[in-house]
């Protein structure tokens, strides 16, 4: 794993774990309504408030070991062997990825270390996708996409998530006429998605 993957392969690996923490967090939300509703019933029944609980454990112990098995993969080889910037991109974003999904379920001190380290990450991808990737570019739209997605709901910083969001669309269009014909329908997919997103938060 210490040479850098290809494009395929770093693809692949993407989506595996996409697909596998995907399930799991849609779970971990509906489980999470549930047992808010339960608990807002005056008559709560305990010992199903406390199945329910315990199934919420369950999945987040799943979620975090996940998260932290893909967190040693890129801290331990695939930032490190990355040669090209939109690889590094690609990573340091993924590790800014996995980081706020375990933000999304974490309390307390662990919240505000996965918060930080989430955060760290997004911005090592920023700086280097400023430099390397054309604002069109997917990787580079998919990154604003999510940070500005974290600052909305784990910073809970609309001002900020919006601010992101409009100028990675801003740029994008900016430069249209450097869309790769192959990239076409990712970059104006995601633009769209900032775009939705801007609706929403606004």
């Amino acid at each position: 794993l210490d040479q850098e993957l290809t494009i395929e392969e770093r693809n692949l690996l993407s989506v595996a774990y996409k697909n596998v923490i995907g399930a799991r967090r849609a779970s971990w939300r509906i489980v999470s309504s549930i047992e808010q509703k339960e608990e807002s019933q005056a008559k709560g029944n305990e010992s199903q408030l406390g199945q329910i609980k315990a199934y919420r454990d369950k999945i987040e112990a799943e979620l975090a070991k996940i998260c932290e098995d893909i967190l040693e993969v890129l801290d331990g080889h695939l930032i490190k062997s990355a040669e090209s910037g939109e690889s590094k991109v690609f990573y340091h974003k993924m590790k800014g990825d996995y980081h706020r999904y375990l933000a999304e379920f974490a309390t307390g001190d662990k919240r505000a270390v996965s918060s930080d380290a989430s955060l760290e990450a997004y911005k090592a991808a920023s700086s280097i996708a400023t430099v390397e990737l054309p604002p069109t570019h997917p990787i580079r739209l998919g990154l604003a996409l999510n940070f500005s997605v974290f600052y909305y709901e784990i910073l809970n910083a609309p001002d900020k998530a919006c601010q992101l969001a409009k100028q990675a669309f801003d740029d994008a269009i900016a430069e249209l006429d450097t869309l790769s014909e192959e990239s076409y329908k990712d970059s104006t997919l995601i633009m769209q998605l900032l775009r939705d997103n801007l609706t929403l938060w606004t």
